[in-house]
Parts: structure tokens; C-alpha cells; sequence
């Protein structure tokens, strides 16, 4: 039994903030329903890379660029079906869809889908127990309300970019969407709160999710100094702004990263790397006198960080219990041998590529009803007979004479 398996989940969103949110719901057990336009979703063509089906690597296909990784991260779990929300019947097959759902997960530009009728206060008259999450990039209020929204542009706009970087260096963006799915995971979190007080109340209900919102909320600990002190936190690279020593350092053959936490930490570690007097030193002995004297601090501590390799300053802080990783790539990342037994990359059997690797769920360790990476990521209008004959009882002829007039795409 799935922790999510009662739940049918209506994906009317596209990119990345929608879809992180409906594969984690989606890995918890929920049905989801992902609505595609006969297009496809955006992130269908956002590539290289794309992966070919074997029939079209060895068959001179060229043309056929086959599926981006960017939309296969985001999309498995899910059953695919392709309809044209600008024709009516489109509309009215995810209306009919919407009576029986649980959740409708949208992220269209404020007031789009009330044109089309397909806006939680009309669906709500057909079904009171929707649970609908509209996701934006500024919310349904405010001056910003009609604005789209992109995650790089959040960044620029929240603050995080002006921390991001070194000192001297110019403002840089987090290069994955952190926002986006920061975003995604409160949506899914928003929206499982939403379905666990509708056992109560028997009535689902609207949730207006912005990016702004999450990434403003996501500053934490920058923003609460901020509003306490008025100063601006500064761009510090890799070092943090209120721990010392804490960030990257570079050892004779490569990067790590060294986290102190606290007073005791730090004793260890000078013990651990040989130089007892960085402790005996009264500046040193508290945190904030190290944040305080940290460009005096550090770069007494690079000098001795270069003068063996990392594995070795690894080892000897590890023993002192201080904890200290290396800087890995991503070949690193997938092989480190925490990552192999907690199953971070799992494998799925897909109709056209075979098997392919993805990205393991962090959600798959409940003791009873764990998440598992269950399907394949659909490929466009792969599942649009299955769910128009099976959940809405149209006929085989209906669904053709609609996949005629160009209502609906159904996958060869």
C-alpha cells in the first residue's frame, strides 16, 4: 500500500515547479494525470541532451530528437495524455477529469485558466473536494499578479543572487532551479496539509503558491538578519556568513568542504590537523570571535590544508568527528558509496529507450509506505486512450473521431 494511493492528481502544469511537485505525489502512490498540449511540454525540447529510441539510433532518423533528460527528471510516475485546451471539447474532457480528481496542480499566468473555465472557482462547483494548487511566479495578488514568472528571474529579484559568488565577482545564479523546486516541494507539502484537513472538513480548497513567496522564504537565516539588523549580508563565496571555519578549502590535490558547527568542533580540528596554537589563540575559541577575525583565521588554515592531499585531511577529521566531504562531481556524486546504498539512482524499463537510469526519490525510507520510482516518464499522449476509454468511458470511436479534429493526441 502507498502512503498516496487513494489520490488522483490532475497535472495541468509544465517545466519545473509543477512537475517536481506531481512526481513527488507521484512517487508517494497518487495517480497523476499529467495534460500535455498536442505540443508537448516545453521541457520536451529543452535539450541536448535527448535520449534516441534504439529504433531511431540505428534507423538514420535524424530529425527525431527522442527525449531531454530535462523533461524525463521531472515527469515519471505519471500517466501522459495530449489535449487542446483551446477547443472546447478539450476543455470540457479536463473538466469531466477535474469532477473525479483529488488535487488539480496548475501553473498557468494568473486569470489564463479562467478564460477557459477551468479555474478553481468553477471547478469547485463540480467538485467541492478539489484540492487546487495554482503555482505562479508572483501570486494571485499584487502589482506583480499578471507578470509570468521564471526562476532566474526570482533569483535576481529575492536577494539570493546578490549573495552568490565571490566577494569580488559578480552577482551568479544558483545553476539548478532552486526556487523552482523549493517551490515544488512546499506545493506537495501544501497540498498533502490541504487533503489531510478535508478528512475533516469534507472540502477541498485553493492554494495560491508563488516563487516570490518561497524564494524570500527560502533566504532564512540572511533574511531574519537582515530584518533584524538592517545590514546586508555580503557575497562570501563559499565561506559562510555566520560560522567560521565553514566552506571549501583547498587541500594539495583538490577541494573540500570542512563544516565546524560549534566550539568543540573547532578544538578538534586543530588538534586533528596539527596546529593546537589556532585553538590556544582567546580570538579563536568562540564562534563569533572566528567570524570576526576570519580573514585572519583562514588563510592560516589554507596554508596548512595545502600541504596534503584531501583524502588524508578527510580521514584525520572525520576520526575527530568534525565532518569534512570532498568537493565531488557528479561521476563522484552517483558513485560515493552512501549514495549507492540509499538507492539514488534507480532504473525503469521505458517503451521506446529501454532501461534508463533516474534519480532516486529522498522519500523512499518510510518504514510502511515508502516512495519508489514506479514508471517511466510518459511519452507525449502515451496514455490518452487508456484514460479517456478507462476513466471517462468514451468509446474507441469517440476517441478517434477527437484525435481527427485535432481535440486530443494519441501516442503511435
Amino acid at each position: 500500500m502507498s502512503a498516496l494511493a487513494n489520490i488522483k492528481v490532475l497535472d495541468l502544469s509544465r517545466i519545473l515547479a509543477g512537475p517536481f511537485c506531481t512526481q513527488m505525489l507521484a512517487d508517494l502512490g497518487a495517480t497523476v494525470w499529467k495534460v500535455e498540449p498536442p505540443t508537448g511540454d516545453d521541457t520536451r525540447a529543452w535539450g541536448p541532451p535527448f535520449v534516441k529510441p534504439a529504433f531511431v539510433r540505428g534507423g538514420g532518423v535524424d530529425d527525431y530528437p527522442g527525449e531531454s533528460a530535462y523533461y524525463l527528471s521531472t515527469n515519471r510516475g505519471k500517466k501522459g495524455l495530449a489535449v487542446n485546451l483551446k477547443d472546447p471539447k478539450g476543455r470540457e474532457i479536463v473538466r469531466r477529469l477535474a469532477a473525479q480528481a483529488d488535487v488539480l496542480v496548475e501553473n498557468y499566468k494568473t486569470g489564463s485558466l479562467a478564460r477557459y473555465g477551468l479555474d478553481y472557482a468553477t471547478l469547485s462547483k463540480l467538485n467541492p473536494r478539489l484540492v487546487y494548487l495554482s503555482i505562479t511566479g508572483y501570486g494571485h495578488s499584487g502589482p506583480r499578479a499578471e507578470e509570468p514568472g521564471y526562476d532566474v528571474a526570482i533569483q535576481g529579484l529575492i536577494g539570493i543572487m546578490s549573495v552568490t559568488g565571490e566577494p569580488n565577482g559578480p552577482p551568479m545564479r544558483v545553476p539548478v532551479a532552486w526556487i523552482d523546486l523549493m517551490t515544488g516541494m512546499m506545493g506537495a507539502s501544501a497540498v498533502m496539509a490541504a487533503l489531510l484537513e478535508r478528512n475533516t472538513s469534507g472540502l477541498g480548497q485553493h492554494i495560491d503558491l508563488s516563487l516570490q513567496d518561497v524564494g524570500l522564504a527560502a533566504m532564512v537565516n540572511l533574511a531574519q538578519s537582515y530584518l533584524l539588523t538592517g545590514r546586508l549580508p555580503e557575497r562570501l563565496g563559499n565561506a559562510h556568513p555566520q560560522i567560521v571555519p565553514y566552506g571549501a578549502f583547498q587541500a594539495e590535490d583538490g577541494w573540500f568542504m570542512l563544516t565546524v558547527g560549534n566550539d568543540e568542533q573547532y578544538r578538534k580540528t586543530c588538534e586533528a590537523i596539527g596546529r593546537p596554537e589556532l585553538w590556544a589563540y582567546e580570538r579563536f575559541k568562540t564562534n563569533a570571535g572566528r567570524v570576526n577575525y576570519r580573514n585572519e583565521l583562514v588563510p592560516k588554515l589554507n596554508e596548512v590544508f595545502r600541504t596534503k592531499p584531501r583524502s588524508e585531511w578527510i580521514e584525520r577529521l572525520s576520526k575527530a568527528g568534525v565532518p569534512a566531504t570532498p568537493v565531488n562531481d557528479l561521476r563522484q556524486a552517483f558513485a560515493d558509496p552512501q549514495a549507492q546504498a540509499r538507492g539514488m539512482v534507480q532504473e525503469v524499463e521505458h517503451p521506446t529507450l529501454g532501461a534508463i537510469p533516474l534519480v532516486g526519490s529522498p522519500l523512499a525510507h518510510f518504514s510502511r509506505t515508502p516512495a519508489e520510482v514506479r514508471v517511466h516518464p510518459p511519452m507525449l499522449g502515451e496514455s490518452t486512450q487508456e484514460i479517456l476509454t478507462g476513466v471517462l468511458g468514451l468509446s474507441e470511436e469517440e476517441v478517434a473521431g477527437l484525435e481527427a479534429e485535432g481535440v486530443i493526441r494519441v501516442s503511435p
